[in-house]
């Protein structure tokens, strides 16, 4: 399962909000709302989040187990 917790983290360390993120990469509130959800969200914004936050993906996403499989 895709977990955006690390992006959450870094716009906390680095003092933007979140609504500030959504102009400065200019996608929608809906794009917003499903990160917010742990959702998909095209490459296109995960690249622009990394673009325009000079970080790496793994500061944006992370992969975590996901608990349906766990046995």
């Amino acid at each position: 399962m895709i977990s955006y917790r690390p992006l959450w983290k870094t716009l906390i360390d680095k003092d933007i909000k979140k609504t500030q993120l959504m102009n400065m990469v200019g996608f929608s509130a809906g794009t917003l709302s499903r990160l917010s959800k742990n959702q998909y969200v095209e490459m296109k914004h995960i690249d622009g989040i990394c673009q325009k936050l000079g970080c790496r993906i793994e500061d944006v996403i992370e992969i975590q187990p996901n608990p349906e499989n766990a046995e």
